[in-house]
């Protein structure tokens, strides 16, 4: 009660001054509000914009646990300390502190960044503006540890936060103006501008580049690998992981893109909760999946040789595009963002299907980057507006055109 009275009482004190936007988002965002209606015709629903945000949130936290395990696993494994998990239950090998600390070292500074940058920004913009901090960020600050390396340099974070924020979203009119999902033009910036540190074999597992650079200086260390799946399949390597690996998790990757089991679960709990749009979730892995058919087709009528170098991704089970890469995680959490995403249900569903079928496309043909999903997002986040303005202009036809028949 001190810490909600001491709050309130700043409230008080700096109401009507440029810094009471400040003090009354912390105080909002930890406790609920003293103030009650009176009078007039008032909507009561159980949830605002700050709960439907820390929703999401919860939907990500597995996700988040899992990825500083597999983080600590990962390099563990690549070291040669320990051999691989013999499944997701596998307490000997995965589920140990040795590899929660390796993730909780590396992967809650990376959080720590997100939030703290971006929420700096947005305090500092609603003092300017003189307008209340938008709780937007808070979904997106967890979205971006998830969706980068595990090795990504705490200052290249920084930097690629405050451009998605301040150019991503602010420059638009800030949460619920913006066109493109934030968490993905953060990673965009991140890969334009840094590329050797968001794709290659070495930044999913940490430790490699370190490693790498060693040897480059003449140390006798040995070099280790933490190449993808899709890189291995891009440049024609065979695969050494089972479909369950792919299923649970065990696999390098961006941080928390990698269980699709988990990503599955909260999927689920955004449907239930009616935050996630199950339309857009179906429709893009029926496009995923309709691509990754067309691609199976090509390569079992005997037009794609194994010399191609688009063969190995072609030939993939069409249906394990579902498991490897970012995919299960960018249709769960990124394309579904309301703000960014079309509003109709039609156009939910074209959407959606777009984003899917174009995933796999660029997956395939664009092998110097084999995860197309960040791109297809982005894509769609532009088209969005003009999808559902065509859905829209439909029914109006069609209702004119039975109107028509009515009068006649």
């Amino acid at each position: 009660m001190g810490l909600k009275n001491s709050l309130h009482n700043l409230k008080e004190k700096y109401k009507g001054t440029k810094m009471a936007p400040a003090f009354n988002a912390i105080h909002t965002f930890l406790y609920l509000p003293n103030e009650t209606t009176h009078g007039g015709t008032h909507i009561k629903v159980a949830d605002d914009l700050k709960r439907t945000m820390n929703t999401v949130i919860m939907a990500m936290i597995p996700c988040l646990i899992f990825g500083m395990f597999n983080a600590g696993y990962q390099h563990h494994v690549a070291l040669g300390e320990i051999a691989r998990a013999t499944g997701f239950f596998d307490t000997t090998n995965f589920w140990t502190w040795d590899n929660l600390v390796i993730g909780l070292w590396k992967v809650l500074p990376l959080v720590i960044v997100s939030y703290g940058v971006g929420l700096a920004i947005e305090f500092m913009f609603a003092v300017i503006k003189k307008h209340e901090v938008e709780e937007g960020y808070l979904v997106t600050g967890m979205l971006v540890p998830l969706i980068v390396p595990v090795d990504t340099p705490l200052w290249m974070l920084a930097v690629a936060v405050a451009f998605g924020v301040v150019i991503g979203k602010e420059v638009f009119g800030g949460t619920g103006m913006n066109i493109l999902n934030p968490a993905l033009t953060i990673r965009a910036f991140l890969f334009f501008a840094y590329p050797t540190w968001m794709s290659g074999d070495k930044v999913w597992v940490h430790g490699a580049v370190e490693r790498d650079q060693a040897i480059a200086a003449g140390s006798n260390l040995d070099a280790i690998s933490g190449e993808t799946i899709l890189g291995a399949l891009a440049q024609g390597k065979e695969v050494a992981y089972s479909t369950w690996d792919m299923f649970f998790g065990l696999i390098p990757g961006s941080v928390g893109e990698t269980s699709t089991v988990l990503i599955l679960l909260g999927a689920l709990f955004l449907i239930f909760t009616k935050i996630g749009s199950w339309r857009i979730m179906v429709s893009c892995v029926a496009g995923a999946l309709a691509m990754g058919l067309i691609f199976n087709g090509v390569v079992n009528s005997g037009w794609i040789t194994e010399s191609s170098k688009f063969y190995g991704l072609m030939s993939t089970v069409w249906w394990h595009h579902l498991l490897i890469g970012g995919f299960a995680f960018g249709t769960v959490f990124m394309a579904t963002d309301p703000v960014t995403a079309s509003q109709t249900n039609k156009g939910k569903w074209i959407y959606g299907f777009l984003i899917g079928f174009i995933s796999i496309l660029i997956r395939v043909f664009n092998p110097a980057y084999p995860e197309g999903v960040m791109l297809a997002i982005l894509l769609m986040n532009v088209f969005a507006p003009t999808i559902d303005h065509y859905v829209v202009q439909g029914n109006v036809k069609r209702r004119m055109k039975r109107l028509k028949v009515k009068t006649a």
